[in-house]
């Protein structure tokens, strides 16, 4: 037998396990996600795990370009991860999300963030050109009331707190705006078209509504009243797009073994930026509840507050408000 032949037939007989590697990877997936309790499941797994591992190295040698090969090191990867992990406690497993988990993702979403942010702000560039250029336009964008509103010289934001209380305001905000980052993260799955969509279309509203309101002289309230809770807001929601239109290009352009492994593990993997995507719009919603419609809020209190947090937001999604460059030099 000569050697291709040789290593066909080694194949073949390498593929035929293919049965015990499913139900290998369907144990592991059980004890995992703790659907499974069944003593049998725990006892299996170390032998599933050197079985794994033993027919990954074949299929690395006889397969190495394969989808064999990848499903074996995804089912690998698993069984590792279940075989070795330690005892579950609440502390350290936040305390390992936020310092390392997250700002792991936020670098690998590094060119997502990118594009994201320059999709925004081109579209709201180009909101402000369009309403500036044609004011009649901002019916695309604006409702009648509030076209109305300006058109008298005042804001729709003034006088909220004599209509809405402070504390209702920012619950009503808080959910509007988790709704909306959500939305723009799910909206990625479209093969990262959503993401183009919500962000031009949010991108343009601002843009159209500052040119609007700057017509009729309001653009410096409009902006104090931006300032304190908007640089967050704002980044979440890129934020938010980023991580989904990666997982949009998971679809498209799968790693792993298949598109559904593909959108499953970057769906895992970057849903862990919504975490703190959520966090930050909390203090965004009390931000925006009773910082921002408080007339007795001076501008330089209100730049105080809308940098120190954003800052803030730095800070989180690097890892160093939870000692991370530390933890490095040690």
């Amino acid at each position: 037998m000569d050697g291709a032949a040789r290593q066909r037939a080694l194949s073949a007989s390498l593929l035929q396990r293919a049965g015990l590697w499913r139900e290998a990877d369907a144990r592991t997936r059980r004890l995992s996600s703790g659907r499974s309790d069944d003593a049998a499941d725990a006892t299996h797994l170390a032998d599933d795990y050197r079985l794994l591992a033993h027919d990954l190295a074949r299929a690395r040698t006889l397969l190495p370009d394969s989808r064999t090969r990848e499903y074996l090191e995804a089912a690998y990867a698993r069984a590792h991860a279940t075989l070795h992990r330690g005892a579950w406690h609440i502390g350290s497993e936040l305390l390992t999300l936020f310092r390392d988990e997250i700002p792991a993702v936020v670098r690998s979403l590094r060119p997502y963030i990118i594009w994201s942010t320059t999709i925004f702000a081109l579209a709201a560039l180009a909101g402000y050109a369009l309403v500036h250029r044609y004011p009649e336009l901002i019916a695309l964008f604006a409702s009648p009331d509030l076209i109305a509103t300006v058109e008298r010289g005042k804001l729709w934001t003034e006088g909220l707190l004599n209509i809405v209380p402070s504390s209702v305001l920012s619950v009503q905000i808080l959910s509007r705006n988790i709704s909306v980052s959500l939305f723009a993260y799910c909206a990625g799955f479209l093969f990262g078209l959503g993401t183009l969509y919500i962000l031009g279309l949010n991108g343009l509203m601002l843009g159209a509504v500052f040119a609007f309101v700057s017509r009729h002289g309001l653009g410096g309230p409009l902006a104090s009243f931006i300032v304190a809770h908007g640089c967050v807001e704002l980044s979440v929601l890129c934020l938010s797009g980023a991580a989904g239109a990666a997982v949009g290009e998971a679809l498209v352009r799968p790693t792993h073994a298949g598109r559904i492994e593909s959108f499953r593990i970057a769906a895992l993997r970057s849903g862990k930026l919504l975490i703190a995507c959520v966090a930050l719009l909390v203090g965004c919603g009390l931000i925006e509840g009773y910082v921002s419609p408080n007339p007795g809020v001076a501008l330089w209190a209100r730049l105080g507050v809308g940098v120190g947090y954003w800052l803030f937001m730095l800070a989180l999604l690097s890892g160093r408000l939870f000692g991370r460059r530390a933890a490095r030099l040690r």
